[in-house]
């Protein structure tokens, strides 16, 4: 028996959109044809689009439901599965919950950077095994290169934890994300309460910090990341040599470079390029780093991620595909790059026998896409 036919609806396959059907059976997608369905039982889907689940590799939502104000920590189970419905209702089947490693410890002041991955990671994988989530996460450990507990923190992770990715961060003033330190004093004010000349003691304290233990930590979350058969990511990569560094340490995925330079060497070095989701639809970066319109102008986005806003996700890869005047390329970005990247060989394409996580949505003339229906593994969850 089928247990679900979805007919009269747009398809991306094989890189353009078809007028077709889709049947699911026992959780998975049974056939995939053009045409209509002809079958009794069908659900008329009205002509609206039909995608594989969207696939979210770097998204900061879950430290928001944990943390939702400086100082608060939410109770975390709670905190989980407001993140996880949050995301199913966006159309996000997938999800890299990014958690932070790394500890950093400035004399006399709070940081932000308290350990709580390993607990939070544990809470996570046991309410996925607890069937409480609708949608599929794995982890993705944000590790901060140069913070004092970085190694420690990561050798309280094995292979049976199913780490899928690793993002080798450096916050430092003066480079990367960072190049411009006012951005940074903004954030760093605000948070940790400094004055002039206390911030700029801050700033000489990280540099002298990264000088001093950011080699050892960067070589030694390599190795680690090889242990767990984790996907190495680099993060906000400005230069060639940024770039040429991560393709010698296996770096497979570029989050966020910061400039078209990097964007372009990534291209040469075969890594893939993700740009923010928010980046696109702003029109630019909230950090003054380079536009994802232009790198996709210029051939050069292969993924988007949703970052701080998970609707963003699905209006990105909307917004892409009618610059793009490619529908289906446009949701390439959030499916089948995303799942090509990460070696999720089972879901990100409409074909039979992967995954039935399916996306069905519409797009009114403004280009905001509306959601009509979700579905992971099968089972309908938003």
């Amino acid at each position: 028996m089928t247990d679900l036919i979805l007919s009269n609806v747009r398809l991306p396959l094989g890189g353009r959109m078809a007028e077709g059907h889709l049947a699911v059976r026992h959780g998975r997608i049974h056939a995939v044809e053009t045409g209509p369905a002809g079958v009794a039982g069908a659900v008329d889907c009205e002509g609206d689009i039909l995608a594989p689940g969207l696939i979210e590799l770097h998204t900061d939502n879950l430290e928001r439901h944990i943390a939702p104000r400086p100082g608060v920590d939410w109770p975390h189970q709670a905190a989980v599965m407001a993140h996880d419905a949050e995301l199913a209702s966006c159309g996000i089947t997938t999800v890299f919950d990014a958690v932070r490693v790394g500890t950093l410890t400035y004399p006399g002041r709070d940081t932000g950077y308290r350990e709580y991955a390993r607990k939070l990671c544990d809470e996570i994988l046991a309410m996925a095994d607890m069937g409480a989530l609708k949608i599929g996460h794995f982890l993705h450990l944000r590790a901060e290169v140069p913070t004092q507990t970085l190694l420690a923190e990561l050798d309280g992770f094995g292979p049976a934890d199913g780490v899928r990715l690793i993002s080798l961060m450096d916050h430092t003033p003066g480079q990367r994300q960072f190049a411009d330190p006012a951005k940074f004093e903004i954030w760093t004010k605000k948070y940790m309460g400094l004055d002039r000349e206390g911030f700029d003691r801050y700033c000489r304290f990280l540099v002298e910090l990264r000088d001093e233990i950011g080699p050892g930590n960067l070589a030694g979350a390599v190795a680690r990341a090889r242990a767990l058969g984790a996907v190495l990511a680099s993060h906000d990569d400005t230069t060639g040599a940024h770039v040429a560094e991560s393709a010698a340490q296996g770096v497979r995925l570029a989050e966020f470079p910061t400039t078209a330079e990097a964007a372009a060497a990534c291209r040469g070095h075969g890594i893939a390029v993700m740009m923010g989701a928010p980046n696109l639809i702003r029109g630019g970066s909230h950090s003054g780093n380079v536009a994802a319109i232009d790198l996709a102008e210029a051939g050069l986005l292969d993924i988007l991620s949703s970052d701080y806003v998970p609707a963003a996700l699905l209006m990105g890869a909307v917004m892409l595909g009618r610059h793009w005047d490619d529908m289906a390329r446009g949701l390439a970005t959030v499916t089948e790059a995303p799942a090509r990247a990460l070696g999720l060989e089972d879901r990100g394409r409409l074909a039979p026998g992967l995954r039935a996580d399916l996306l069905r949505f519409r797009v009114t003339d403004e280009g905001v896409p509306v959601i009509r229906g979700v579905w992971c593994g099968g089972r309908q969850v938003a």
